[in-house]
């Protein structure tokens, strides 16, 4: 049967900016209740930082994945209560599909209700910690390959021992690895014919086979989590196909640390089962770009300010 409804998707890494989500806390109740949660269980206020924080604390991978999880709750939970209230009615009825990229999953899986905001968040700031050890451990980083066809990329990958990240849209790939791998594939790619090869500001090599050992760490922080079937099926960015059982999250949460994320097949999958309009929840309007390289006819709202959500549930 087609899907007609919308699909949910949440921001990622590297979306994080100073300010984001202070609106939302000052708007709705339900936004606070989620920064002030996120203070108590964190043990520190990351609603400031989150405020008034500085980019280079922002962008540490120990902040900025609990940051941009909690934003990108309330506005979830903002834009939900709105939805709910008898005057509103959101357009297209409920989703049929929740999804994340990479960091983004987690908070699809606690919008699905597969994990508590709580437990979410603590397993998040162990993810963040697991992936700052293994940076030391196994120094790398990342590289954003522009308008160059995918197979050019894998077989250069194949010859200069970087990996494939993410595949985030037609002809945008990132490439990770080992400092030198990800330096002669940038210059191999370029000279194959890229537009642009952009180095990312990252602490580690995220993605890639350097952060095997850590997928063990996380595992077990994994088993250690309480895990529920979501209420709406989220696609996983290790499989790009649906997970709706507590086993299968737990073990392709563990493998997306170091494997591909697939998110062109995760978002054609949706396309595919008659999804045309899609709700961005988080700060920065990074998967709204990508999904004009993927479906230039899909519409895809923001929901990340105050006005984005007074703008949704006032439609009926």
């Amino acid at each position: 049967m087609v899907n007609t409804g919308p699909a949910y998707l949440f921001a990622g890494q590297g979306s994080q900016y100073p300010g984001m989500g202070k609106d939302l806390y000052e708007a709705f109740p339900q936004s606070r209740a989620i920064f002030d949660k996120a203070d108590e269980v964190l043990g520190f206020s990351l609603s400031r930082i989150c405020f008034e924080g500085q980019p280079e604390i922002l962008k540490q991978t120990i902040i900025s994945q609990p940051a941009i999880l909690t934003v990108s709750i309330a506005a979830f939970e903002a834009f939900k209560s709105k939805l709910q209230a008898p005057s509103s009615r959101l357009q297209g009825g409920d989703p049929v599909f929740m999804a994340g990229l990479s960091l983004g999953e987690y908070s699809a899986l606690i919008a699905s209700g597969a994990f508590t905001f709580e437990s979410g968040l603590k397993l998040v700031r162990r993810r963040a910690e697991i992936m700052d050890e293994a940076t030391r451990r196994h120094p790398g980083t990342m590289a954003a390959v522009l308008d160059l066809d995918i197979e050019k990329v894998k077989d250069i990958c194949l010859k200069s021992g970087a990996e494939i990240a993410n595949i985030n849209a037609p002809g945008q790939v990132v490439i990770s690895g080992k400092k030198d791998a990800v330096a002669k594939a940038s210059e191999m790619c370029v000279e194959a014919g890229a537009k642009r090869v952009i180095e990312l500001e990252v602490s580690g090599a995220f993605h890639s086979s350097l952060m095997f050992e850590a997928s063990a760490e996380l595992k077990q922080a994994l088993r250690n989590t309480p895990i529920m079937a979501p209420l709406v099926p989220v696609i996983s960015n290790y499989t790009a196909l649906v997970q709706s059982q507590a086993p299968e999250i737990e073990q392709n949460l563990a493998c997306q640390l170091y494997k591909s994320v697939r998110w062109v097949e995760s978002v054609q999958y949706m396309l595919s089962q008659g999804v045309k309009k899609f709700y961005e929840f988080g700060p920065g309007k990074v998967l709204k770009g990508l999904m004009r390289r993927i479906d230039p006819e899909a519409v895809v709202v923001n929901i990340e300010k105050k006005e984005d959500v007074l703008k949704q549930s006032n439609k009926s």
